[in-house]
């Protein structure tokens, strides 16, 4: 990948409801301008993330959205109000982010739960969209996360046993989760932070990645917890379906979707219709690679971005 490189822009840009989203901005002023969008949802995004621009081809941004990162108020507090922290808000911070730095169309470049947020820009602001490169491709559907936190319990039943005890033993667990991550005690909060990443680890241990999620400490994890289980509680507040039944807005803007057929947390059927209704993405499956990725998805990455570049 490329060497990391500095900002030379970065900000706190107020979009309302008494947010503050953190934004950079690096490579090339004059360059492609690219948008990389951060998974999770709640991850945040880190400077590395960079790395696959080609600075001198690329103005490339960087923010975290909503309640994680940099952005503030941070989704840890419990007094941050979750109510004004949905897809839809997300999609109109994208898009005054893009007014504020006076871009005219950029490149959108994300994964996992961004390949969600991703689509549901790219629909609703076509003409504002360059090309779009995903890995890792979701949806957010109710089945997807239905799959992710119930379903892939029959590989992992000792680990998705204690998944399920962390919400002592309820029916419906991401509600349960998103109940405890609203209790007022702090030490209930990071016990249901850590159960859940413990899940989230157990269902990519056969990627031999390690524990990227358990990995994250305090406030980082609990902003984490916390935004995941609001946004799938709810669907994501999107129509089941919708993104894929909509993939015609999406016609003239080429894609590149890419994505492991070992992928346990998000099998492969999601990026199979997208790449069906959509006409101008091509899928690349990665037979040996799971949800996190290889070296042969990075190349891909890579390759697809320097093509783009050229354009």
């Amino acid at each position: 990948m490329f060497p990391e490189t500095e900002a030379h822009d970065e900000g706190l840009l107020d979009v309302g409801d008494g947010n503050r989203v953190h934004y950079s901005v690096a490579g090339n002023p004059a360059g492609k301008p690219a948008l990389y969008v951060h998974g999770g949802p709640g991850s945040g995004v880190r400077p590395s993330a960079r790395r696959v621009f080609d600075p001198e081809a690329y103005r490339i941004v960087l923010f975290d959205q909503r309640g994680c990162g940099r952005s503030l108020p941070h989704a840890s507090d419990p007094a941050a109000d979750m109510s004004v922290n949905t897809t839809a808000h997300l999609v109109a911070d994208m898009e005054r982010l893009r007014e504020h730095l006076g871009v005219d169309r950029w490149l959108l470049f994300g994964g996992s739960w961004g390949s969600t947020l991703i689509l549901a820009y790219a629909e609703a602001h076509p003409e504002r969209v360059s090309e779009i490169v995903i890995v890792s491709v979701t949806t957010t559907r109710r089945s997807e996360t239905a799959w992710l936190y119930e379903g892939a319990g029959a590989f992992f039943p000792e680990a998705h046993e204690r998944f399920r005890a962390g919400a002592d033993g309820a029916a419906d667990l991401v509600p349960a989760y998103a109940r405890l991550m609203e209790d007022p005690d702090r030490s209930v909060r990071e016990k249901a932070a850590a159960d859940w990443c413990a899940w989230e680890d157990a269902v990519l241990s056969m990627e031999g990645m390690g524990t990227p999620y358990t990995d994250r400490v305090d406030d980082a994890r609990l902003a984490f917890v916390r935004i995941c289980a609001h946004y799938f509680a709810h669907g994501a507040w999107l129509e089941e379906g919708a993104l894929i039944r909509d993939a015609h807005r999406l016609a003239g803007i080429p894609g590149v979707l890419i994505h492991g057929r070992q992928d346990m947390g998000g099998p492969l059927t999601t990026a199979w219709e997208l790449a069906r209704a959509w006409p101008d993405a091509e899928l690349h499956v990665i037979e040996h690679a799971g949800h996190l990725g290889n070296k042969e998805t990075r190349a891909l990455i890579l390759s697809a971005l320097a093509r783009f570049a050229e354009k």
